[in-house]
């Protein structure tokens, strides 16, 4: 018994097909700096950070500009010391507190003094920590989003928005957590991450 050909070949990609863009986002300056016994000097932050542009990192996240002053310090001396060939530089911070406005912030105008091509924030997607944590409504944490997002792209910066417990958020309220997302969309969030923050996805 002979076997019959398939009808039709399998079908292959184009030979014209993109190549997949793939950066890496490194946090090992921030959320690294975190671990239990670690303490980085702005010196070893500086050291690493050349170490990472080396290995190609595509986008160096320095830390929290106006809230930690070790990480002003590295923004300062990393726009004077430090001369990066593959990477950029990202400040992260959080958006807006309830009430004011992005531009008067001090903050987010912390961010734009770090002098970075890319921003950060991290924002609240999960309805419940809205009301809880940062003790607003769902809809000025909309406005916080939309305006935090669109201050920095309108003062030239890439911004990166970090959607916190967004899949806590999901299954508690979908419809909030996308929500956020569209609105950091929408206000020209370059990248919206989708952080499953307490690792129980």
């Amino acid at each position: 018994m002979t076997a019959t050909p398939p009808a039709t070949p399998p079908a292959t990609p184009p030979a014209t097909a993109a190549p997949v863009d793939l950066q890496v986002y490194d946090t090992t300056l921030r959320d690294g700096a975190q671990q239990e016994g670690l303490s980085l000097s702005v010196s070893d932050k500086l050291v690493i950070a050349g170490y990472l542009d080396d290995l190609g990192v595509g986008f160096i996240e320095g830390g929290w500009p106006g809230a930690i002053p070790k990480d002003t310090e590295f923004f300062a001396r990393a726009a004077r010391d430090l001369s990066l060939r593959n990477a950029v530089l990202a400040a992260f911070g959080a958006t807006r507190r309830p009430g004011g406005t992005a531009g008067s912030d001090p903050q987010v105008r912390a961010l734009l003094d770090a002098q970075t091509p890319v921003v950060t924030l991290v924002a609240k997607s999960h309805a419940r920590h809205v009301e809880v944590a940062l003790r607003t409504t769902l809809a000025e944490n909309l406005a916080m989003v939309g305006d935090t997002v669109g201050f920095l792209v309108g003062e030239g910066r890439r911004v990166v928005l970090d959607a916190e417990h967004f899949f806590d958020g999901y299954r508690g309220n979908p419809v909030y957590a996308l929500e956020v997302v569209r609105r950091a969309v929408e206000a020209g969030a370059e990248v919206v991450t989708l952080c499953d923050t307490n690792g129980g996805m």
